[in-house]
């Protein structure tokens, strides 16, 4: 729709604009005008290499620009979540409210054992960018060109490391047929957007969370084993006016169907409360 209030939404890693959205008539419905884009290296946008998590802001910045938008939210889902706080800590007043979904917490994060409870591939990509980025660029070269020629084989290969949760998650074909456009389009160009995502997230971040002060949205599954949950709660304690919904039951890609409610959070009143679609427990502090 072209009124509405604005909405950014960042893909996750990895990704791109085609990725699992909210039904036109919903979007409607909500009074959402949703932009999504492709990082740079992903779909049609060109690399930029050596980029940080802060650099999404300027990317926001440029298109908000050119669409003629002052102000707007942001969401941001697993590898995109970063980024959307990254957007709202430095834009700051053209940011109205942020919501990270399932997200990673910085490399550096004090007090957070990173790794733990995360799926062995994860960790492995993760790894090999802080220690070996050769074999990093070699393994995601190779998953990218699998995924070029067959899309459904890198949601074959997510599905044998999903919790329970997740498979019941990914379980409709209508599902399996957004994710696996999403993963075509995110590899067209080869596997620069990918490579550069994980760099990205397990280097500087180039902000300080903490410098976030619009409302502020966090939600997790509680079973996520992709970015786990204690992820979300080390950042929700770095940001002053934070609120946290975990969701029992649910893992990672539980964040697709919490979407629409969260689009209704970021461009209600104030005071408009997370309305749950399951068992939550609230603001663990």
């Amino acid at each position: 729709m072209e009124s509405g209030s604005t909405v950014f939404l960042m893909h996750g890693t990895p990704g791109s604009r085609l990725g699992p959205k909210v039904r036109p008539i919903v979007l409607h419905q909500l009074g959402v005008r949703l932009v999504c884009y492709d990082r740079p290296g992903y779909g049609d946008s060109d690399r930029r290499k050596d980029r940080t998590v802060a650099d999404a802001a300027e990317d926001v910045r440029h298109i908000a620009d050119h669409l003629g938008v002052d102000t707007f939210s942001v969401v941001g889902r697993s590898g995109g979540a970063p980024h959307a706080l990254a957007t709202a800590a430095i834009l700051g007043d053209r940011v109205d409210r942020v919501a990270a979904l399932v997200t990673l917490a910085p490399p550096d994060a004090p007090d957070l054992d990173w790794y733990s409870g995360m799926t062995d591939a994860n960790v492995r990509d993760y790894s090999h960018a802080d220690n070996d980025e050769a074999k990093l660029i070699e393994s995601l070269r190779l998953q990218a060109d699998r995924a070029k020629r067959d899309p459904a084989s890198m949601l074959d290969n997510l599905r044998s490391q999903m919790t329970r949760a997740d498979q019941s998650a990914v379980r409709s074909s209508t599902i399996q047929g957004l994710l696996t456009d999403t993963y075509r389009e995110a590899m067209r160009l080869g596997p620069y957007g990918w490579i550069d995502d994980v760099l990205a997230l397990r280097r500087e971040w180039g902000f300080e969370p903490g410098k976030i002060l619009q409302p502020t949205l966090f939600w997790h599954g509680e079973r996520d084993n992709f970015a786990p949950v204690e992820h979300t709660l080390w950042l929700a304690r770095q940001i002053e006016n934070a609120e946290v919904r975990i969701q029992r039951e649910t893992a990672h890609f539980g964040a697709m169907g919490i979407l629409p409610t969260v689009l209704g959070w970021l461009t209600g009143s104030g005071d408009r409360p997370l309305q749950p679609i399951g068992p939550y427990y609230a603001n663990p502090r």
